[in-house]
């Protein structure tokens, strides 16, 4: 698809335009990718922590065991390359393209890792980056995988459709904060998975609350939690709240997210796990 597509497309000669497929197929992976299972982390509106909750996770998997990659389809503003410390492009093999490895194993593939800067704004259409993120999973070669997590754009826009048209995920987890109405939030999040026919497997309430370090006290500075009452009221299954901790922003920031505390997702990584192999 040309980047200057319009979304006409009885003006485009592209006949092999990935728009003008059958939005309902779902993709091939590459041929050099063999992944057991393939989980989207959404979230209702940006500066939730989902990047971060994506890292913990997959930090998580590794940590037991288990090969894990990150497709991060936020294509306009990618972060997780940085945030693992990798600032090299893509590699390839002559025919597909590789994705980078971080320094715990974590496989990840990024739109920074194809940019000539990595500070390079992405101006493109919907449609476009939409088709990118499809890129991602049938022109990278992943290897052995057993679990991938995408790192999705916040919202329900072009890019979520896609992924949940076109990638084999097998379910979706919801990241919140205690500020957010949760209840909408997770409710426009339930009722666009319903209608896309993908289970949604849990909820993360990203920057809880605040444990003082002195006396051990909880503060919930956003306000008061209200994740478990969304759980129940949508029958969702699995939950976790993750606190405030300001070491964890540290560490991504200096591209160490290798080094986030893999424990603090370590039950709830293995209940998806579980769930996912039908145990």
């Amino acid at each position: 698809m040309s980047e200057e597509c319009s979304n006409n497309c009885s003006s485009c000669g592209e006949s092999g335009c990935a728009s003008r497929r059958d939005p309902f197929a779902k993709d091939p992976a590459n041929a050099g990718s063999n992944v057991g299972h393939m989980i989207a982390v959404i979230s209702g509106k940006g500066g939730v922590g989902k990047s971060m909750v994506t890292a913990l996770l997959a930090n998580a998997f590794s940590k037991n065991g288990k090969s894990a990659a990150i497709l991060d389809a936020d294509i306009t503003g990618p972060s997780i390359a940085r945030m693992y410390g990798i600032h090299e492009q893509a590699g390839s093999d002559g025919k597909n393209v590789l994705p980078a490895v971080s320094r715990g194993g974590i496989r990840i593939m990024s739109i920074n890792m194809l940019l000539e800067h990595e500070d390079d704004p992405v101006i493109w259409r919907g449609p476009v980056i939409s088709s990118t993120v499809r890129q991602f999973w049938t022109e990278v070669a992943w290897g052995d995988v057993d679990m991938m997590l995408l790192d999705m754009p916040p919202g329900t826009g072009d890019v979520p459709l896609t992924v949940f048209q076109s990638l084999p995920i097998e379910g979706i987890l919801v990241v919140t904060s205690p500020q957010e109405l949760v209840s909408m939030v997770v409710g426009k999040a339930v009722h666009m998975a319903q209608a896309m026919n993908v289970p949604i497997l849990g909820i993360v309430e990203n920057m809880s609350y605040f444990e003082c370090p002195d006396c051990g006290k909880r503060h919930e500075i956003f306000g008061q939690s209200r994740l478990e009452e969304a759980a129940a009221a949508y029958g969702i299954e699995f939950c976790a709240k993750i606190p405030i901790i300001p070491d964890n922003a540290a560490l991504c920031d200096r591209g160490c997210a290798d080094e986030l505390d893999e424990k603090i997702l370590g039950e709830l990584s293995q209940q998806l796990y579980n769930k996912l192999k039908g145990e």
